[in-house]
């Protein structure tokens, strides 16, 4: 995506699944909110996630596509309740399902150029699977997102 359509956006970020959607936060929340991740994390032990090809979100999003997984849910459903019980955070319920997935170019990919690289991704087979053992409070420093906490989940071996 960057050689060819000078797509960049996505590689400004560790490679994850978002469970919260992106929000302000002050510095001084950062500690707090990790700690309620971190207890998050010791409800959930770890689990196989299960990647398989390429979808998009036309007309800008091309992304690899995770398969239906009871387990990511429950964690996301835990996450966003639990943040939202510490109502000091500001985020809102979701309304949209979740839709997790791994995106590989998203808004730097111009919308004329969405089609030719949509044919070039849609037919590659793509297919692997890693476990997830942590959650990630991630935070954009107007340059690209940093890890700033990794809660381990309970069943993580190391």
């Amino acid at each position: 995506m960057l050689q060819q359509f000078n797509c960049k956006v996505a590689l400004k970020s560790p490679a994850h699944i978002t469970l919260i959607p992106p929000f302000h936060m002050p510095d001084s929340d950062k500690s707090d909110l990790a700690n309620i991740l971190t207890r998050v994390a010791f409800q959930h032990d770890s689990f196989s996630i299960h990647l398989k090809n390429f979808a998009a979100f036309k007309p800008r999003v091309i992304y690899i596509g995770v398969q239906p997984n009871q387990l990511l849910n429950e964690l996301k459903a835990n996450t966003e309740e639990t943040i939202l019980q510490a109502n000091r955070f500001k985020i809102k319920k979701e309304e949209r399902p979740f839709h997790p997935h791994i995106t590989i170019a998203n808004r730097d990919l111009a919308k004329e150029d969405f089609n030719k690289a949509w044919q070039h991704f849609e037919h590659i087979s793509f297919e692997t699977s890693f476990t997830a053992d942590a959650i990630s409070l991630l935070r954009n420093n107007d340059r690209k997102w940093d890890v700033v906490a990794s809660c381990r989940l309970r069943g993580y071996k190391s």
